[in-house]
Order: C-alpha cells, then sequence, then structure tokens
C-alpha cells in the first residue's frame, strides 16, 4: 500500500511540475488568453473602420452629393455663384497682427 501511495504522490509531483514548469505551462495559456483578447479587440477596432469605409464607397459610387462635399472639404472647391468666406481663430488673426 505504501508503495502505491508513493507511485500516486511522485505522479502527482510530476503533473504539478509540468503544470507549472512543463511545456504550454499555465502561465503562457494565461499570456496567450491576454494575447487573443487583445488581438479580438483590435479585429474588432478594424471591422468597424472597414465598414465604415465601405459605407463611404457606396456613397461616392450612388451619389454626387458625397463626391461635392470631398471635393469642398479636402481640395476647398467652391461652386460657381457661390461665395467663400474663411474664418480665421482672433488667436491667430492675434498673432499674424503682430507679426510672429
Amino acid at each position: 500500500m505504501k508503495k502505491l501511495l508513493f507511485a500516486l504522490t511522485v505522479l502527482l509531483a510530476l503533473l504539478q511540475l509540468r503544470l507549472w514548469m512543463g511545456e504550454n505551462n499555465l502561465s503562457e495559456y494565461f499570456l496567450l488568453q491576454t494575447q487573443i483578447q487583445a488581438q479580438q479587440d483590435s479585429n474588432a477596432k478594424l471591422i468597424a473602420r472597414n465598414q465604415i469605409l465601405k459605407a463611404e464607397i457606396i456613397d461616392l459610387k450612388s451619389g454626387t452629393e458625397a463626391i461635392e462635399e470631398r471635393a469642398r472639404n479636402e481640395l476647398g472647391l467652391v461652386k460657381e455663384g457661390e461665395t467663400f468666406y474663411r474664418v480665421v481663430a482672433a488667436e491667430l488673426r492675434d498673432r499674424n497682427s503682430l507679426g510672429q
């Protein structure tokens, strides 16, 4: 009976050693779980960004309003007959008037 108890104790010790120190141990498992969660968060952000880009592409393909808005915002284009007003912040205006 003592030999069986000794053998079971040695087996338990070896299993514990493998659990804490061996290949694919518990600390590696928790590290991988953290990395998986970070990758899933990153993937979710990229999926959301892709959905926004797909919606923008559909909008650009379907109508001229989106193209016109982009031309105004990114290129500064103005329609014929429109008056363009540029609003300068007070801080920039004061700095320019002082010659700085």
